[in-house]
């Protein structure tokens, strides 16, 4: 990732082994998120898909620590300067034992491309 990052509280819907079934798992169709995927493969170091549902709902399937990918739905309007930022929003995110993450992104990436 290249410029200014910022970072986004997702909470977690699922655990999968790779992006293209995450986003799949957030209902993203499976032709739209192999394309997603495939783009950001440009940033080897890209830990972070974005997408965009109907209805506008914002979603990301995440890198985890372990190596698997986490079907995130990601709060992209809360984006914050600071990971320290992001995880105090999270964390008034998180309620009856849900889990999250905190993502990162390039600033310019905050809002992905509707068709």
């Amino acid at each position: 990732m290249s410029g200014k990052l910022s970072y986004f509280p997702a909470l977690l819907c699922e655990l999968c082994d790779s992006p293209i079934d995450a986003l799949v798992a957030l209902c993203v169709p499976r032709d739209e998120a192999m394309e997603l995927v495939a783009a950001s493969w440009a940033d080897d170091q890209s830990s972070c898909v974005l997408a965009t549902l109907d209805g506008g709902r914002r979603v990301a399937a995440l890198r985890t620590k372990e190596g698997r990918w986490a079907a995130c739905n990601a709060f992209l309007d809360q984006a914050c300067a600071t990971r320290h930022e992001a995880e105090r929003t999270l964390k008034k995110l998180l309620k009856r034992g849900r889990q999250g993450y905190v993502g990162t992104i390039a600033a310019d990436e905050k809002k992905p491309a509707q068709d």
